[in-house]
């Protein structure tokens, strides 16, 4: 077996009272492709950033063979004051590095170099991370949580890119499928301490759940022993001093032992508050369409969801998949065609952009609304810290502002949030952004328990093989098609890799393993600071509108309130017009800029 370029050993680091790890290690081989797992808040990238050497631990030690080169490629680029993103991708270079393999990265990546790093999008800052990390080609790459904001396009270069590369690889990810298709080993890091298999992350489901219903076990036995010595305390025989010493000393460490252990978290109690079922047919689309100067988003797409199915809505960024659900749920109108909603739905709707939420307002505040210490869920009041504990808060989080909360309980908030809703048409936009895998499992068993139907947009292979039952994807064009079966059963009546068209449309081609991928032709036209802020501030401004028409509407539904309140009624009904009139003026904006991005990612 070849010695470790890399490894950890007995490293322990605390932040408070308890420890975040403790003894744990790690190696690194050549060849070897290992990912790191774990609940989120566990540590994992704490870990990494100590395996990178960018922060030293409590106790233990780290060792790099001689001569091996790092890469690290943290959550949250830090650009620095780079003047661009070329300048920030060949600051990572090394003296011996080819500055071309730099460029060319960047084009496969859909960048042409010269953007102002201050204004590119989440989307466009991962990507120039990753340029900066493989560029040097190193021995050692240490990814955290690469495939954030990518599209599928461009999660299928990066795994074929890093499967046709001879670094060693250690990677945080909480996408299965890049998980399984790159790992050989695999570390779980759990109450602080690590354990290692070698194998993939294939396997490491179904031997995490023995691990710890071993352990289950082993705490059980422990218990029935501490009782049973106990028990011989009371009532056993009393003449014999030092024996009875010594088994109350073995009770006293019996006791302590069971003191010290750290029981693994717990699950999300996720359950969706389901309304009374709609009718039969809950969506019919006939040759609907929408185009923006001449060029074609949607072109006289039809389609039929009916109660209970599970739509899948895939594409690269840009291709028009919000503007396709927002149709079909009539949020927006087709500039042609017809789309007719079924009876009785109550839609219940999960963004993706967790900026919408106000990251000045506390947890216990964002659920409630600011009123009281009771949620409404379901139209019943229940006390707000026990809801947060179903979504694995802690009560002292109830007074901690949203903005200094992880990217997965940011997820879980909103989560929380939507699944208060009765509802009977589920619409989830990345819902499984930031979750960690105990939580995406459970996600998972709710929708299979939920009785209404879901519209699903997703990056996560993985999780849509699992959810859906119809995929509905890109064909060029404007054109969309509906597949039946999941991800992969899409890919199969395709017959093509939906990454290279994909790629494709955005300018480039996707790599396949040892083959080098296609140059992209740089776009002539790009978005201003202005537009991209715009873009990416104008969902949350929507959503807030959309909340602002529910509230006057509820007013103006009172029957007795014209009779008893003229004033007020006067006074809604301009508020609610102007809002319908900011909500279009929103709308057609981000419309157009969302049209605007595609055109020049495709040019």
């Amino acid at each position: 077996m070849a010695p470790p370029l890399l490894q950890l050993r007995n490293i322990g680091l605390t932040f408070g009272g308890t420890p975040l790890l403790d003894d744990a290690e790690l190696s690194l081989a050549p060849g070897e492709r290992v990912c790191l797992v774990g609940r989120n808040g566990s540590g994992k990238s704490t870990l990494l950033r100590i395996v990178a050497g960018l922060m030293e631990p409590d106790r233990g030690t780290r060792f790099l063979q001689p001569g091996a080169t790092v890469r690290y490629l943290p959550q949250e680029p830090d650009f620095g004051d780079a003047p661009s993103v070329q300048a920030y991708v060949e600051a990572g270079l090394g003296p011996g590095d080819d500055p071309h393999r730099a460029r060319l990265l960047l084009e496969q990546l859909g960048l042409h170099g010269d953007e102002n790093p201050a204004a590119v999008s989440g989307g466009e800052a991962r990507r120039a991370a990753i340029a900066r990390t493989l560029a040097p080609d190193p021995d050692i790459l240490l990814l955290d949580e690469p495939t954030n904001h990518l599209d599928l396009a461009a999660i299928e270069w990066l795994e074929a890119t890093l499967l046709s590369s001879r670094a060693a690889l250690m990677l945080i990810s909480h996408d299965r499928r890049f998980l399984t298709n790159l790992s050989n080993a695999t570390v779980w890091l759990d109450r602080g301490r690590t354990r290692r298999i070698e194998r993939g992350f294939g396997a490491f489901e179904a031997w995490r759940d023995e691990v710890l219903a071993e352990e289950e076990r082993d705490q059980h036995k422990l218990d029935r022993k501490i009782v049973a010595e106990e028990h011989w305390l009371r009532y056993g025989v009393t003449a014999r001093r030092k024996r009875n010493e010594r088994r109350l000393a073995n009770l006293h460490a019996l006791r302590q032992s069971r003191r010290e252990y750290r029981a693994s978290a717990g699950k999300a109690q996720l359950a969706a508050v389901q309304a009374d079922a709609s009718g039969t047919l809950v969506i019919e689309a006939e040759r609907i369409a929408r185009s923006y100067d001449g060029r074609p988003i949607v072109a006289e797409f039809s389609t039929r969801i009916r109660r209970g199915d599970r739509i899948g809505i895939v594409g690269p960024n840009g291709a028009g998949k919000t503007t396709l659900i927002e149709m079909l749920t009539g949020i927006a109108a087709p500039d042609s065609g017809t789309v007719k909603l079924g009876s009785g739905l109550m839609i219940a709707r999960l963004d993706q952009h967790r900026d919408s939420l106000d990251a000045t307002s506390t947890v216990a505040d964002t659920l409630t609304g600011g009123r009281g210490d009771s949620v409404m869920v379901g139209g019943k009041p229940r006390h707000v810290i026990g809801y947060m504990k179903d979504f694995l808060f802690t009560p002292e989080q109830a007074r901690t502002p949203v903005g200094v909360l992880s990217g997965g309980e940011r997820g879980r908030l909103m989560l929380a949030q939507v699944l208060a809703k009765p509802s009977n048409l589920l619409v989830l936009d990345e819902p499984t952004n930031d979750l960690d895998l105990e939580t995406l499992d459970v996600l998972e068993e709710m929708l299979a328990d939920y009785t209404g139907t879901v519209l699903l947009v997703s990056h996560d292979r993985d999780f849509l093989d699992r959810v859906v039952n119809g995929v509905i994807a890109p064909d060029g064009e404007g054109r969309w098609v509906e597949y039946a079966g999941g991800y992969s059963d899409m890919l199969a009546q395709r017959g093509a890799d939906l990454a290279r068209p994909a790629a494709k449309a955005a300018g480039k081609d996707a790599p396949v393993p040892k083959e080098r991928p296609k140059p992209a032709t740089p776009a002539k036209r790009r978005l201003s600071f202005h537009e991209k802020h715009a873009l990416e501030t104008l969902p949350a401004k929507m959503a807030k509108l959309h909340d602002t028409i529910a509230k006057l509407q509820a007013k103006l539904d009172d029957p007795a309130l014209f009779a008893k309140d003229r004033k007020t009624f006067d006074d809604v009904s301009h508020k609610l017009a102007a809002a319908h009139a900011e909500l279009a003026k929103a709308e057609e904006t981000w419309l157009e800029l969302e049209i605007l991005r595609e055109e020049i990612e495709g040019a």
